[in-house]
């Protein structure tokens, strides 16, 4: 063998992968990801107000309006999670990684230079509608080529903790959503809010989705592409040979998404609505509850790589189902009461959230997991956690509140059935 020979197979191996840069790729990445998300709920009022204004002769704008700020991003997520889950399966999960977030950052930029409704009329609505669009499209993609990656970047033992990472890091960037929003509007004048204000946390989405951009770059890849296989996944190859597990997810998830959206985001204004807690107190419960929910994810995940997954799942699934009703009626209006309730199902739904991610990877074989994942997850996250607040809305409206626990409890209670069922994957290898 040459010199040159040698200096050549010296360089064929791989670096091995660095399990804190796999880690950060996903999370800083997934944390911008829901920053922008997030950050369009918080400002919302000061957006509608200047893209949809009030007493507009055009019929189309309150549409327009309401199609924009209630349906479209959860529309788009079950096309982004197959879209991308199947970027992620043909080309590798760092490609689907890097496309959500350049995807984000754009539509987030989007937002941040929509015009205003009275600069250019009926394209002012338009173009936001659109950035919605792209966001829903970016955050459905992002699930599915997240999951995969960090579960697949794992050590033996490690991928509950590995999985755990993904609601750490939505955490976080709901948390940085609110607290810039919170420091806009408490430095800023409602005209400065109003005119210019309002746009700058997009600008900072924007400008962090670089940074996220950046980081993935170095990421290391886990998954052998189809163009090594020789085998190149279908668009719909694992809805068609993978039916029972497509299923499955929807069971896995729904009574967890249902929780996580009534718990970490409608749950203020649940009290709001039904008790005569402030505006003020009921967001601050909101915010401690939701810090005190990311430092348990990893809990919950180390627990589940020594126990298994199905304890953790059937202590979230039984314990919503039995505890739903009387957390919720127990809101007495009081500040420490609505934070007990929401620091209680915070322990409770970490049986579901730190190990989704390991959970719904471990069903699926690498070929088709990130399509596989992507499309049943955000169809049902779109059907049943994206409708939370408007169900607890409409029991308040019929003059039936006390019907909005008892539908929590029950949809946990199918997903109960569907962990009881569910064999243990903890300890079994995961497919490459």
């Amino acid at each position: 063998m040459t010199q040159h020979d040698q200096q050549v197979t010296a360089a064929d191996p791989a670096p091995e992968p660095r399990p804190i840069r796999q880690l950060l790729a996903a999370s800083v990445g997934n944390a911008v990801e829901w920053y922008d998300w997030y950050a369009y709920t918080f400002l919302a009022t000061y957006i509608a107000d200047q893209v949809f204004p009030k007493g507009s002769d055009n019929s189309l704008v309150p549409l327009l309006s309401t199609f924009a700020v209630f349906a479209v991003g959860f529309f788009m997520r079950p096309v982004g999670g197959l879209l991308m889950g199947a970027v992620a399966d043909r080309q590798g999960r760092r490609a689907a990684l890097t496309v959500t977030i350049l995807l984000m950052g754009g539509s987030s930029l989007l937002v941040g230079l929509t015009p205003t409704y009275a600069a250019v009329g009926l394209l002012s609505p338009v173009v936001l509608v659109l950035a919605r669009l792209l966001q829903g499209l970016s955050v459905g993609g992002e699930f599915a080529a997240s999951t995969t990656f960090l579960v697949e970047s794992a050590g033996p033992g490690r991928r509950g903790l590995f999985s755990s990472f993904q609601y750490v890091s939505t955490s976080i960037g709901q948390l940085a959503a609110s607290g810039v929003a919170a420091l806009l509007v408490a430095t800023l004048s409602d005209g400065q809010m109003d005119g210019w204000g309002w746009r700058l946390p997009f600008f900072i989405g924007a400008a962090l989705s670089l940074v996220g951009f950046w980081i993935r770059q170095g990421a290391h890849e886990t998954h052998r592409t189809p163009a090594e296989e020789g085998d190149r996944p279908g668009l719909f190859d694992a809805l068609r040979h993978h039916p029972r597990q497509s299923l499955l997810i929807c069971g896995i998830t729904a009574g967890g998404t249902l929780a996580y959206y009534t718990w970490t985001s409608y749950l203020p204004t649940y009290a709001e609505l039904n008790t005569d807690i402030s505006k003020g107190q009921a967001l601050l419960a909101g915010t401690i509850s939701l810090a005190f929910f990311a430092a348990l994810q990893p809990v919950g995940g180390l627990l589940s790589d020594r126990v298994g997954r199905r304890p953790l799942l059937l202590f979230f699934g039984v314990g919503f189902a039995v505890l739903s009703v009387p957390l919720l009626k127990s809101l007495s209006g009081s500040f420490g009461s609505l934070l007990l309730v929401q620091c209680a199902g915070m322990v409770l739904l970490t049986g579901f959230t730190s190990i989704s991610a390991a959970v719904n990877a471990e069903v699926f074989p690498a070929r088709v997991r990130a399509a596989g994942i992507g499309f049943p997850y955000s169809l049902t996250v779109a059907v049943f956690g994206g409708t939370a607040p408007y169900m607890g809305t409409l029991f308040k409206e019929i003059g039936s509140p006390g019907l909005f626990p008892v539908y929590v409890a029950v949809l946990c209670v199918v997903s109960s059935v569907v962990y009881l069922r569910l064999p243990e994957t903890a300890r079994e290898p995961l497919e490459r």
